[in-house]
């Protein structure tokens, strides 16, 4: 059984058990918390939403808070001795899936 979610404007195939990541969601850890955006869900048959699978839920408790890797951020401007060198570090929210409520 799996099911199709978004949160973040991303879409996550998951099953229950995954441990995925997700843009942060301003949750602390330990706690717990569900999708309602389930777009499809797949039971032995697939169950397409119109845009959402009516009544569906996928619930995951919050494992906590981790940052990506490490993307530069390079300007150059070639002729005038300009350039400027800046580093980012996303962070994002891991959850483990518990339960798809279908």
């Amino acid at each position: 059984m799996y099911a199709i979610i978004a949160t973040g404007g991303k879409q996550y195939k998951v099953s229950e058990g995954d441990i995925i990541r997700v843009e942060k969601l301003g949750v602390e850890a330990g706690s717990a918390y569900t999708f309602e955006d389930v777009l499809a869900v797949n039971n032995g048959e697939l169950v397409v939403g119109t845009p959402t699978v009516a009544g569906a839920t996928v619930s995951a408790s919050v494992v906590g808070d981790v940052k990506g890797d490490k993307v530069i951020v390079y300007k150059y401007k070639r002729k005038t001795g300009y350039h400027k060198k800046n580093g980012h570090r996303q962070t994002y929210t891991e959850v483990k899936i518990e339960k798809i409520n279908a």
